[in-house]
């Protein structure tokens, strides 16, 4: 069901505190990858206090929906979603990137509670999520993949080997959502390997395309219901993001692609999440 503006006020106060948090797991990190993280906060907020059907005290429930983080670099982002949605206690996420600790740069599914795949090598998150929206037929289960790529790793071959699957198979339980921040490592993505005609791209692979601005929740929300429903057509929802969204001096700018901060930069940031009302 669309998002109530009651519901919209609620997520939007969870994203706030997502982005606090990740200003802060930057901090205690000595560096993360926190320009994309920010520009997913408003999709895991959706996902997460909405719309997957998950069980954080049985993180193993066999019928709970899977999420995976293909982008797995923006495990800043994703982990705070996993502590505030009570998997583990959020002052974990302190020795986030310490030795011994669960919670690495990237995601890891034998670590993490509530990962339900690990990530790291970009490309591969598409053909995982197939595998599962396949696993889910053939076991006669109604549970949804989600699968969160950037637009930087969709350079990569097997996500288009995937999208074909995906259409092939007419995996309607698959929803591909794509971060299209416009942004990666070395620059913009129309630089390094342009993307354009974008959309069209995912649509002559035989997949519908719902474009949105991805900060927007009642958009993301409409969009989300129309991939929920999908049977026979996957629905990928390309979400147009701001890379550092919520932070005027890292919105839209390469140079915070990876980042580590001090504390009066971090306060910098904070102000700025908190003036933003982001």
């Amino acid at each position: 069901m669309p998002c109530t503006e009651a519901e919209i006020q609620e997520l939007s106060g969870i994203a706030r505190e997502l982005r606090l948090t990740i200003v802060d797991v930057m901090a205690w990190s000595g560096g993360s990858h926190i320009g994309g993280s920010l520009s997913i906060v408003e999709i895991l907020t959706l996902l997460y206090f909405k719309y997957l059907q998950v069980r954080p005290n049985e993180p193993v429930w066999e019928d709970r929906d899977r999420f995976i983080l293909s982008k797995g670099h923006a495990a800043a982002g994703f982990i705070p979603v996993l502590a505030k949605k009570g998997y583990f206690p959020q002052e974990e996420l302190k020795s986030f990137n310490h030795f011994g600790s669960p919670f690495a740069m990237h995601p890891d599914s034998n670590k993490v509670t509530g990962c339900d795949a690990s990530a790291g090598s970009l490309g591969h998150g598409l053909s995982m999520a197939v595998g599962m929206g396949l696993g889910a037929r053939y076991q006669k289960k109604a549970f949804k993949t989600v699968c969160l790529m950037g637009d930087g790793e969709c350079c990569e071959g097997s996500v288009w080997e995937a999208a074909m699957a995906l259409a092939h198979f007419k995996l309607g339980n698959v929803i591909p959502i794509v971060d299209r921040n416009r942004l990666m490592i070395d620059g913009t993505t129309e630089q390094i390997m342009g993307l354009e005609p974008f959309a069209d791209k995912w649509r002559s692979f035989g997949l519908e395309v719902v474009e949105v601005d991805g900060h927007d929740f009642a958009a993301l929300s409409a969009a989300l219901d129309k991939a929920w429903t999908a049977v026979d057509k996957p629905v990928l929802i390309l979400a147009n993001t701001v890379k550092g969204k919520g932070v005027d001096f890292m919105e839209n700018n390469v140079k915070w692609h990876y980042a580590s901060g001090d504390s009066e930069l971090c306060e910098k940031a904070k102000a700025s999440i908190l003036k933003g009302g982001a």
